[in-house]
């Protein structure tokens, strides 16, 4: 899916997920009750309120009935939010870039250094992995040798 930030001062716009995906409704048709976007994004409409609650949604609109109303762009900010929480970043974090992005172009450069801090971390996080995997491939291979060992002794 793609994540396009627009600040208020500005037309900029920035892809933050590569793989773009159809939105299930076309722009101007794009209303969704919360429970369509729980069906969609997989959260909680208690995780959807919390994200509103926090501040980490602050724009969804309402009804006149005072119902939520998420957009494409809703769903696109709920990706873009789904992938942070999967580097690990502390919600604190999302919710200051959530302020940073309302607050416009002059927050570029804070918000650029908060996602490359996040970036660094997740390096980190996948060398490590990757020392584990390691680790993981040599105790397979260990147990693999060692069941081979038996038949090869009785030939």
């Amino acid at each position: 899916m793609t994540v396009m930030e627009t600040t208020t001062t500005s037309t900029r716009t920035d892809i933050c997920v590569s793989a773009p995906k159809a939105h299930p409704r076309p722009e101007g048709q794009d209303q969704y009750t919360i429970s369509e976007v729980v069906a969609f994004t997989g959260l909680t409409a208690h995780t959807l309120r919390w994200y509103e609650r926090i501040g980490l949604m602050p724009h969804v609109d309402r009804s006149h009935t005072g119902q939520r109303r998420f957009t494409n762009r809703d769903l696109d900010w709920l990706t873009f939010v789904g992938k942070l929480r999967l580097t690990g970043m502390p919600v604190a974090h999302m919710v200051r870039y959530a302020e940073l992005l309302r607050e416009g172009d002059d927050t570029f450069e804070e918000r650029q250094e908060l996602l490359e801090a996040t970036r660094r971390d997740v390096k980190t996080r996948i060398a490590e992995l990757h020392d584990t995997l390691a680790v993981l491939d040599h105790k397979i291979d260990f147990y693999a040798g060692a069941r081979r060992a038996p038949e090869r002794s009785s030939t």
